[in-house]
């Protein structure tokens, strides 16, 4: 079943290339999945958000670290030309994603330009730690348990750091890999 022609189907498309909206909506959708799972596994093993703010705000966390990993999965795969859009595509995607539902959540509110100041700096925080073929480095993942951390201060979260970086950092970057070469077609990873 799994070899079908469904399959085959899924993976040619229509026959029509695919184009940049779609790949990178696709790749945002998957990113924000990972980070809501990973989220919603933290509050299962006792994490406390009591504020719709904190559960938003790790969320956008957890997904500006999975957008920056797929930047290293693809830095020297795809040309810069091609590589550059698409995670501005993805980016893009993810802030529409972020403000409807910090809006639904939070109610009406200009959350946008605080959240693109938000990415900058953490991209460019994250372009400063390690990454290899085995993903993020020490530093990477304790960089975003750090700033979960600073997200979750006001509750009593006492081992945020280390559940971030032991726990659900090294299950998004396993889980972001297949997002990479199955939705966005760049192998050899």
């Amino acid at each position: 079943w799994h070899r079908s022609d469904r399959s085959e189907r899924n993976r040619t498309g229509s026959g029509k290339p695919k184009t940049l909206d779609s790949l990178s909506s696709a790749a945002a959708i998957n990113i924000w999945k990972l980070a809501k799972d990973s989220f919603l596994h933290m509050e299962k093993e006792g994490f406390s958000f009591p504020q719709d703010s904190q559960a938003i705000d790790v969320i956008t966390e957890f997904s500006i670290y999975l957008l920056h990993i797929i930047d290293r999965l693809i830095y020297e795969k795809l040309p810069e030309e091609e590589r550059g859009p698409l995670i501005n595509g993805i980016a893009g995607q993810l802030l529409e994603t972020i403000v409807s539902n910090k809006t639904d959540l939070l109610g009406p509110g200009d959350y946008r330009g605080d959240l693109i100041d938000r990415l900058n700096e953490r991209l460019g925080n994250y372009a400063e730690c390690s990454f290899d073929e085995d993903g993020p480095g020490y530093d990477f993942n304790r960089y975003l348990g750090q700033q979960v951390a600073v997200v979750m201060a006001s509750g009593d979260n006492k081992w945020v750091v280390e559940q971030v970086m032991d726990i659900e950092a090294a299950e998004m970057a396993e889980k972001i890999r297949p997002v990479v070469r199955d939705v966005l077609g760049v192998r050899d990873l």
